[in-house]
């Protein structure tokens, strides 16, 4: 799994790694159709399809070591039926750190979270 393009971030029942590995990002170009900038693009300006969000966190899960079966069962349980508003940032951070990487930002925000101090020197350098 690729650490830099791999974000962490809980999903229904726990924390759970989503990597839109580049099988993944090929698999979720065919269903959609579209080329990974234009769904980008999509995202950005809230002009994507419903079925976007749960395809993202799928094969999010799935790049993140889930099991395929396991992915969509929890994608049916706790991304089905939801509000938009809880479903898209999941899939946006998702997409964020494909496309842009998974940012020292990032890592400053757990260390902030977690008040490792130790950390904190190691991201900044």
């Amino acid at each position: 799994m690729n650490e830099q393009i791999t974000y962490t971030g809980f999903f229904g029942d726990r924390d759970h790694a989503f990597c839109l590995t580049d099988p993944m990002l090929a698999e979720l170009e065919r269903i959609t159709g579209l080329g990974v900038g234009a769904l980008y693009f999509q995202f950005v300006n809230g002009a994507y399809p419903v079925n976007l969000l749960t395809e993202v966190i799928r094969l999010g899960l799935i790049g993140g070591g889930a099991d395929p079966e396991d992915a969509k069962r929890l994608c049916d349980a706790y991304a089905a039926n939801r509000p938009l508003s809880e479903v898209f940032p999941l899939a946006f951070e998702i997409m964020e750190a494909r496309w842009s990487g998974v940012s020292a930002k990032d890592e400053e925000t757990e260390v902030a979270a977690t008040g490792d101090l130790g950390a904190s020197l190691s991201v900044a350098a």
